[in-house]
């Protein structure tokens, strides 16, 4: 490869790491913020989506899910408690432990959120070949490994 062919290549990887991000986020923002749940943010949403639809979690899990402090998180399930999407419960074994889960509310949220990502995924994979998807597929995990190794 020459040195030209790696700027290009730096450049086209470049611009297509910001962008789809950037492009992501914002359409992500505008698909899940509906009129139902125009009382949350982005963010919001993704803390639904850690605190899921499972058994509930305590504070520590979920800002390790999300890698934030769990000071940072007290203060957006402070506000999500109070907009009724998650519910806060001390533990019956060790009353220090608070643990969250979603209400109903948050539940709708969190299956709203599951659905945009769902039409996003079939509507890119709906354009590939079987080849290509699987060269999609095998690029993102090797990406997603790179950035986990850079956070941790």
């Amino acid at each position: 490869m020459t040195v030209r062919e790696k700027v290009d290549t730096y450049v086209t990887l470049n611009d297509a790491l910001v962008n789809l991000f950037r492009d992501v986020m914002d359409l992500e923002e505008r698909a899940i913020i509906t009129q139902e749940f125009q009382d949350i943010t982005n963010n919001d949403m993704h803390v639904i989506q850690a605190v899921g639809m499972g058994e509930p979690k305590n504070m520590s899990t979920i800002a390790k899910m999300l890698s934030v402090t769990t000071g940072t998180l007290t203060i957006a399930m402070n506000s999500l408690v109070k907009k009724g999407y998650v519910i806060r419960e001390r533990g019956e074994e060790d009353r220090r432990v608070v643990y969250i889960s979603l209400s109903e509310k948050g539940r709708k949220a969190y299956l709203h959120h599951e659905q945009f990502h769902r039409d996003m995924i079939d509507a890119i994979l709906s354009d590939l070949t079987p080849e290509e998807t699987d060269s999609l597929v095998k690029a993102f995990a090797k990406l997603n490994k790179w950035f986990r190794k850079v956070e941790g």
